[in-house]
């Protein structure tokens, strides 16, 4: 009786899962009718109206009055309110990632997308070595790795599937064809991207993902767990490290900018100190979300507080 009344939650659970995912591809679908840009418009505006009546909405200002007890209330509200904006033209950028880049170096400025850091871009894939690009959930991050596939620049993107698993065979599927190796985060992904490096290739890492048992760091100034893997790789293949990130513009356009390398911290005996790494990692991209906070996904649960507010 146990086993079956397990198997019919489980049935119940897929079902659910699977009427999410449909949902979510028959509005895609709808999208697709309309241009891009009133398309992507409108899922803002959506998005704006659905999103502060979830649950989440609560997590985002928790999130946001920790982070930023500097703001007003009404500013942190303005600010959530915004990030639910992003998050739906994000979704909506999906259907039209093809159109959105249109990067030209021959015609820089007069497209959607502009690029700071050509000269990088080039010299890594003039003068390949091993290095590893890091970013954060900044604005559309999905067109960074597509950036580096126009250069002819790819690297092994290491990326957590969505948890709806008919989503996440969707979207794997829309990055494979755009966005070169693809490394979805498991047991044995430090594996795989280890390879990628000693093969002398490139690896993209998000480093801003909630992280149960990495090294003890500090993110807007309070306690977060920040996976190690990245100070790892760069420990044992003595790789370069390059910071890079996409900033929404007006008008539906995008700038994309790799940075120049990092000095990573060194301990006294002149080891690559894993813990000072992740630090600096998470003192960027904090920089990154104070210059643009409404274009972080703020929704994310980074200080693991979840529980504690009881969302779902």
């Amino acid at each position: 009786m146990k086993l079956f009344v397990t198997r019919i939650v489980l049935a119940l659970r897929h079902f659910q899962q699977w009427l999410v995912a449909q949902l979510a591809f028959g509005f895609l679908t709808v999208l697709k009718i309309l241009p891009a840009d009133p398309a992507i418009n409108f899922a803002d505006w959506l998005m704006r109206k659905v999103g502060p009546r979830t649950r989440r909405h609560g997590l985002m200002l928790t999130n946001l009055r920790n982070a930023l007890p500097e703001k007003s209330e009404a500013e942190r509200e303005e600010i959530a309110i915004a990030s639910w904006g992003h998050m739906g033209r994000l979704a909506a950028e999906y259907v039209f990632l093809d159109q959105l880049f249109d990067f030209d170096p021959e015609r820089q400025g007069e497209g959607r997308i502009e690029v700071s850091g050509i000269p990088l871009f080039l010299e890594l894939r003039d003068h390949p070595r091993p290095f590893i690009v890091f970013t954060a959930h900044t604005a559309n991050f999905e067109l960074l790795p597509v950036a580096g596939a126009a250069f002819g620049l790819y690297v092994s993107v290491l990326f957590r599937p969505p948890n709806n698993p008919y989503i996440a065979e969707k979207v794997f599927d829309f990055r494979k064809k755009r966005m070169g190796k693809l490394v979805p985060s498991h047991a044995g992904s430090s594996f795989a991207l280890a390879r990628q490096l000693e093969a002398g290739g490139g690896v993209g890492v998000l480093v801003d993902q909630k992280f149960k048992k990495g090294v003890t760091t500090s993110f807007f100034g309070r306690p977060v767990k920040t996976n190690p893997l990245l100070a790892k790789l760069a420990r044992q293949f003595d790789c370069d490290v390059y910071p890079a990130r996409c900033i929404r513009l007006p008008g539906n356009r995008f700038r994309l900018e790799i940075e120049p390398k990092i000095e990573l911290p060194r301990t006294a005996t002149g080891q690559l100190d894993v813990t000072a790494t992740a630090q600096l990692l998470n003192d960027k991209v904090e920089s990154w979300v104070r210059e643009y906070p409404e274009q972080w996904l703020w929704y994310h649960d980074r200080w693991n507080i979840k529980q504690s507010l009881d969302l779902g």
